[in-house]
């Protein structure tokens, strides 16, 4: 059985699926793997790395696919790459199914298995391939070392001969992986960090990183049974507008991580609560492209309101794509694992495997 991978528009995504590392533990597997000429160059990857342990460089996107029977991506395809995808075959990665529908759609017609794994289930075994966590871990991360690249001052407190500097403050908004992350950089680097999130489970995780938590007093647990936060009441975000306001008078860095999976994002931060924010502070709109948590935030723009930036990302990973390709192509490795039969040499869609089961698209 052969797993192959294409290369991505790198005018979109600078991330990889098979890194020569994965592709080594691949073909451990008894799989062969191909793929596209000059695949990962922009990585600093040439073709003779995937040579030197046996992958099978192919002329073009359309040899790889004719000859797989298992496409890896990051991304859902474009029009043009569903065109040369072959019937019958299976195609793993990011599909993001609420968004591309047409395509999904187009894929499904040519009986191509579809998995998408950002719909993995929140159990012990998926852990590894986690795609989601994995990337949102280093989003985290990123966010915080961006936010101090934009912020003209000091991050830690510096006591001087000259005087006290004082330590920024900074408010994460979402307690997920991303917002821990943040959270964990924010506070090595010396910021008073504080945080919110619907889901009282989160209160102890932010506490061990030395974070404050805010919450918003509630009758209700607002997290679903898969461990994700839910959509709030009115009633909910109405205390939550005030308990910001006396919170956003206070920070300089506000970094908002809050998602709903399958949902636009939570706007959270109003024009108004925005402009409560001093002069020279910083909002970091990590769910930008999912709609923004933020007033004035647009995906890949920074908007300066009353002195205050808003920051509005757009493709978060193409800034750190070596790391978020390993991580990523480990995932898929791990997905592919509990995929294949090693003994009867095929891709065994057994839908007794919550893992498969789950992460299958079966309509849209």
């Amino acid at each position: 059985m052969i797993v192959g991978s294409i290369k991505e528009d790198l005018a979109l995504e600078k991330r990889i699926s098979i890194t020569p590392e994965t592709a080594k533990n691949l073909m451990g597997l008894g799989l062969r793997v191909h793929i596209e000429k000059d695949y990962a160059n922009h990585l600093g990857l040439d073709d003779s790395k995937y040579r030197d342990v046996g992958v099978e460089i192919k002329s073009s996107a359309n040899e790889v696919s004719k000859t797989s029977d298992l496409i890896i991506k990051v991304n859902c395809p474009s029009e043009n790459e569903i065109n040369i995808l072959k019937e019958n075959t299976i195609l793993v990665g990011m599909m993001n199914p609420s968004k591309n529908k047409n395509q999904i759609d187009k894929i499904m017609n040519k009986k191509i298995k579809i998995f998408s794994l950002e719909l993995l289930p929140r159990i012990t075994r998926a852990q590894s391939m986690d795609v989601l966590s994995s990337q949102s871990n280093l989003a985290g991360y990123r966010a915080v070392i961006d936010c101090v690249a934009e912020f003209e001052k000091s991050i830690p407190m510096m006591m001087t001969a000259a005087g006290t500097v004082p330590a920024a403050k900074v408010l994460v908004i979402g307690a997920g992986v991303a917002g821990l992350q943040a959270i964990a950089t924010a506070k090595r680097l010396g910021a008073i960090v504080s945080a919110t999130d619907v889901r009282v489970a989160s209160k102890e995780q932010v506490e061990s990183l030395g974070g404050k938590f805010l919450m918003v007093e509630q009758y209700e647990d607002m997290e679903t049974k898969g461990g994700y936060a839910k959509e709030v009441s009115e009633d909910y975000k109405k205390k939550q507008a005030e308990m910001m306001k006396e919170a956003l008078k206070k920070n300089d860095i506000v970094i908002c991580t809050a998602l709903i999976p399958g949902k636009p994002a939570p706007r959270i931060l109003t024009e108004e609560l925005v402009k409560l924010m001093k002069p020279g502070s910083i909002v970091y709109d990590l769910a930008a492209e999912q709609g923004g948590n933020s007033a004035f935030s647009e995906p890949g723009k920074i908007n300066t309101i009353d002195g205050i930036k808003i920051i509005g990302v757009k493709s978060l990973m193409n800034s750190l794509p070596l790391t978020a390709s390993s991580l990523y192509a480990k995932n898929l490795f791990s997905f592919i694992r509990n995929l294949y039969s090693r003994e009867k040499k095929i891709f065994n869609i057994n839908f007794e495997d919550e893992i498969i089961e789950k992460s299958m698209i079966k309509e849209i």
